[in-house]
């Protein structure tokens, strides 16, 4: 239910005024009795208070009318937005490596998975009318979300990732493969694999290329980004006496292949070296990535004010029927 006059609702406010203003006593009357004992009877007589029912009677009243004013409304909208026909499946790398602490959140350093987390939900935010997938992937893939509309629920999974949630390693070729055996069956004008990884492939059965070689035979783009500063990287490690402590380590990422796999299949291949980097990327595909959406909004609302003004003038009729009534 709505008002689509809502702002009519405060002349309800003025109903406690109205009601101080009829309530105020006159001057006391003033009659002449024949004889005391009258009197007397009049005074020891029950009282009969119809004043108040009827102003009672006339607020409510008065109530029905603001409201009718204001327009009563039940019903619903509902807005349809049509599916804009691109399908993203995000690949993200949950090996140990991520793990290393070279970029930042909020100006603190955070391991690179949480980072390429906050970036990626921003990145789904952009895309309300995509349907988008997520796929984690270690020593193998493993499918965390199926493609969904279902944005809310896709985000939960996004935060569920952990590193270590599957066995380590960088299978990058099993990724692309399990991908674009995901997208191969989806009838849409657009299927796109977006992988992040911060390593090089050494598990899974599938070379890289050749798993960029079956995507390119379904058209179907594979956008690749490395992630991770160059040369060395601060890890975090658990040294002899069990307390964690940062060593840094020479980080090595395939790129040739990286890029190799997105040139295949007609995408792109990008280097995030930072957080600021690595948002522009995801901002880059979300730019070059792009389709006409058709939103259309229906309105089904049932006028209430006629029932409002029917009680309303039900109830003043029978404030006249009391007010014209001759009391005992």
């Amino acid at each position: 239910m709505r008002f689509l006059h809502p702002e009519l609702l405060w002349l309800l406010t003025l109903l406690p005024l109205l009601a101080l203003l009829y309530g105020k006593r006159g001057a006391a009357p003033a009659l002449t009795f024949s004889s005391t004992s009258l009197a007397a009877s009049l005074a020891t007589a029950r009282k009969s208070r119809p004043g108040t029912l009827l102003l009672l009677l006339r607020l409510v009243v008065f109530s029905l009318f603001i409201l009718a004013l204001a327009r009563p409304q039940q019903g619903s909208s509902t807005t349809e937005i049509e599916a804009s026909g691109i399908d993203i499946l995000l690949a993200v790398d949950v090996s140990g490596s991520m793990e290393a602490m070279d970029f930042t959140l909020g100006g603190k350093p955070t391991n690179r998975l949480e980072v390429v987390k906050k970036v990626v939900e921003e990145f789904i935010e952009q895309r309300p009318n995509d349907r988008i997938g997520l796929l984690a992937f270690g020593g193998r893939p493993y499918l965390v979300s199926p493609l969904t509309l279902d944005h809310n629920w896709l985000k939960k999974r996004l935060e569920s990732l952990q590193i270590g949630m599957v066995e380590d390693g960088t299978a990058i070729g099993s990724a692309i493969g399990s991908g674009t055996n995901r997208l191969r069956d989806k009838k849409s004008k657009s299927r796109i694999l977006i992988l992040l990884t911060d390593g090089m492939n050494n598990s899974g059965r599938i070379p890289p290329l050749i798993a960029a070689e079956a995507a390119e035979t379904l058209n179907i783009k594979v956008y690749t980004i490395g992630a991770g500063s160059r040369g060395e990287a601060p890890m975090p490690v658990t040294n002899a006496f069990g307390q964690r402590q940062l060593v840094r380590v020479k980080v090595d990422i395939d790129e040739k292949t990286l890029r190799k796999v997105a040139e295949l299949t007609g995408a792109r291949y990008f280097r995030a070296t930072d957080t600021a980097s690595l948002g522009k990327i995801y901002e880059e595909i979300n730019t070059m990535e792009t389709t006409i959406r058709t939103i259309k909004k229906f309105d089904n609302y049932r006028e209430l004010f006629p029932f409002f003004i029917l009680a309303g003038l039900l109830l003043l009729f029978v404030e006249i029927v009391i007010a014209r009534r001759k009391l005992p």
